[in-house]
């Protein structure tokens, strides 16, 4: 159930216990009081039958010695007392008075419909004014809770948009001093603040990345004038990763920001692939990636980034899942299936994130940097763990694909990443 609903439920019900509870007051307060007037108008008469009756002149309608009369009435009259009593067990409600003097009973009565009917009336009439005020407060309140939903819902949706990385999303903010206004500048105040702590991130590790790179360069040069052997290589290899990390993070940099534009040109989808998987195993140790052409097809994007994209899932197939690894063709579809145990579910909760490491959960920034691709080509990067083990992830680029559809392809290998 919504807010919408519940709001205006709430207010429908509280308005209809609200019509209740006056009808209730007004009809016993309306009882009572034509109770207590026709009870003084027929004592009334009761106390000028008695005087009539005093002097030898009874009235026409005086009851004297009645033989039926109301027991508790009867009972009241015997005790010596002038009472009332209004009879309801008969077809038609009678008031009743009476009274005794000396050894005869005096009695008068008075139809009580039209007291009887002024209620029924007065029932009917609360009814209908209670039915519309609760519909006229289930509309109010309906309207109201849909203006006060849509503002909620405009909050949720750019707060959303923040979370997908739109850092220029912000809410009109509108006059008044609710609580949906003081969330308004909070959600504004929210943005602002993340953008800039994104903005001071982003500064400070390209900065440390740009002022990593005359050393690191030093660093290769040197390794390379060290004499052969086994230390070399060692020193050799570690400088090269350090010095593809210090790329990796220039170019996370770069994605973070806004400034990122796609250089697109047409190319076949297969040959990106094939050319993705040898760039992913260069050093030729790791064990062979097969690439499938199902169907091939002519797509118009930029080509760097798709190979850069399909070379990062490659490698992170190996390096943290498991061979065998295959690479799928099918139209503007890309899969990239490994053998391994599987992405960890933070990333199929929350997708790829920076400096994530481990075995299980070890991602790097390789997944990131394809995430960041991906985004900048308008393309669709999905990761699931299929049936059967394993774990795919689909790069989705039908929105490129253009005219020039490929036929079927075969299967090759390249080798895969270490």
């Amino acid at each position: 159930m919504g807010l919408r609903t519940k709001i205006g439920v709430a207010i429908t019900a509280t308005a209809a216990l609200v019509a209740v509870i006056m009808g209730l007051v007004v009809h016993h307060r309306t009882a009572t009081s034509q109770l207590e007037t026709a009870r003084e108008s027929l004592e009334g008469r009761l106390a000028a039958a008695v005087e009539d009756h005093a002097a030898g002149a009874d009235r026409p309608h005086t009851l004297i010695n009645p033989e039926r009369i109301p027991g508790p009435l009867r009972k009241a009259v015997d005790a010596g007392k002038r009472a009332t009593y209004l009879d309801r067990s008969g077809p038609v409600p009678m008031l009743w008075a009476g009274t005794r003097l000396g050894r005869d009973t005096i009695v008068v009565r008075h139809p009580y419909t039209r007291q009887t009917d002024n209620l029924r009336k007065l029932d009917e009439a609360l009814w209908w004014a209670g039915g519309l005020g609760t519909a006229f407060a289930g509309v109010v309140g309906v309207g109201l809770a849909t203006v006060a939903g849509r503002r909620l819902n405009a909050s949720a949706r750019t707060a959303e948009r923040i979370a997908d990385g739109d850092l220029s999303a912000r809410l009109k903010p509108r006059g008044g001093q609710d609580e949906i206004a003081r969330l308004i500048v909070a959600v504004n105040t929210m943005a602002d603040a993340l953008a800039a702590r994104l903005q001071a991130e982003r500064e400070v590790t390209s900065n440390i990345a740009h002022e990593l790179r005359t050393p690191v360069a030093g660093l290769i040069a040197a390794a390379e004038v060290l004499p052969p052997g086994r230390p070399a290589e060692l020193v050799r290899e570690r400088a090269e990763r350090l010095r593809a990390l210090m790329e990796d993070v220039l170019e996370v940099a770069r994605l973070d920001g806004t400034a990122e534009q796609a250089d697109t040109e047409l190319r076949m989808l297969g040959e990106l692939a094939r050319r993705a998987v040898r760039v992913a195993g260069m050093d030729g140790k790791g064990p062979a990636a097969e690439v499938r052409v199902v169907r091939d097809c002519l797509v118009e994007t930029d080509g760097r980034r798709v190979e850069r994209i399909l070379a990062n899932l490659v490698t992170n197939a190996f390096r943290h899942g498991g061979a065998p690894v295959a690479v799928e063709v099918d139209g503007g579809t890309v899969r990239v299936r490994d053998g391994g145990p599987g992405f960890p579910p933070e990333l199929l909760t929350r997708g790829p994130q920076r400096f994530r490491t481990g075995s299980r959960s070890g991602l790097g920034l390789g997944l990131t940097i394809a995430a960041g691709q991906a985004r900048v080509l308008g393309a669709g990067l999905s990761f699931a763990n299929p049936e059967g083990g394993g774990a795919l992830a689909t790069l989705d680029l039908t929105a490129s694909v253009r005219d020039g559809e490929g036929g079927e392809g075969g299967a090759d290998t390249a080798g895969g990443a270490s």
